[in-house]
């Protein structure tokens, strides 16, 4: 039976992770989880498994500081929200990747490749993970500033007493009040923790525009922008009764309107 440690800072994660695993490679025996790399690294050196699934940013030692001390003792497959990430770890010859959150079919396409190579001595990353350090320290290899930063792609939301992953890119909008801050859906709202100050600080500038302190707007669901008998900024969107002020500080992103 081959055996794997799970490694992901969020334990939601961490559990859906092992379900889906569960379901589409049901041997495969996870024999420890950890919340961070030094976790990670310490999990490795107690049962020895097969294969390590370590999350690229967690706090503390990261994923990428992790697989470096474990080196070729296991397997490496690397958990990310980032696709950039991901994509840039397999065209360079990590095992594979898994995009949180896990989905199925994608999950079974990895298991597929990991069969093939388990039989086989883990590879060297050592290239690829100078590449993915130099990308968390917020720099390139060549020590320039990077074109691109890995952008906020799922929110972890509440919807009563359940939680729920929510791709970024569905989200109408986000707005605060005293204690939460609402994500709003074509289909369902839910509530997070994260401040839109925080928030906008994660998200694509070019999708997503604060046009008030308490709101975010995905520029691809806004229909138009009207004004009111006040003479204030409304925005329309697409598909959703519901229209947002816009505030005297960011009218001057609908100033041709």
């Amino acid at each position: 039976m081959r055996t794997a440690i799970l490694a992901d800072d969020e334990r939601l994660m961490r559990e859906q992770l092992r379900a889906r695993l569960a379901e589409v490679w049901p041997q495969l025996q996870i024999v420890a989880e950890a919340k961070n790399g030094q976790e990670a690294v310490e999990a490795v050196r107690t049962h020895r498994p097969d294969l390590a699934f370590l999350d690229i940013r967690m706090p503390g030692m990261t994923g990428v500081e992790a697989a470096r001390e474990i080196g070729d003792a296991c397997h490496v497959v690397f958990i990310t929200a980032y696709s950039e990430y991901a994509v840039e770890a397999f065209e360079h010859g990590a095992v594979d990747y898994v995009l949180k959150p896990a989905e199925r079919d994608r999950l079974e396409l990895t298991v597929a490749r990991l069969k093939k190579r388990l039989g086989s001595k883990p590879q060297d990353l050592s290239e690829l993970l100078a590449k993915l350090s130099a990308k968390l320290d917020g720099v390139t290899a060549n020590g320039k500033a990077p074109s691109s930063r890995p952008y906020l792609q799922w929110i972890q939301a509440s919807m009563g007493q359940q939680l729920r992953m929510i791709p970024v890119v569905d989200v109408l909008f986000f707005m605060s009040d005293e204690k939460y801050t609402r994500v709003q859906t074509e289909s369902y709202e839910a509530l997070i923790r994260k401040p839109i100050k925080e928030l906008i600080e994660e998200l694509d500038p070019e999708q997503f525009w604060q046009i008030h302190r308490s709101t975010i707007v995905n520029a691809k669901a806004i229909a138009g922008v009207t004004r009111d008998f006040r003479g204030r900024q409304l925005v329309q969107l697409k598909n959703f009764p519901e229209k947002l002020e816009v505030s005297r500080s960011f009218t001057h992103l609908f100033k041709q309107m």
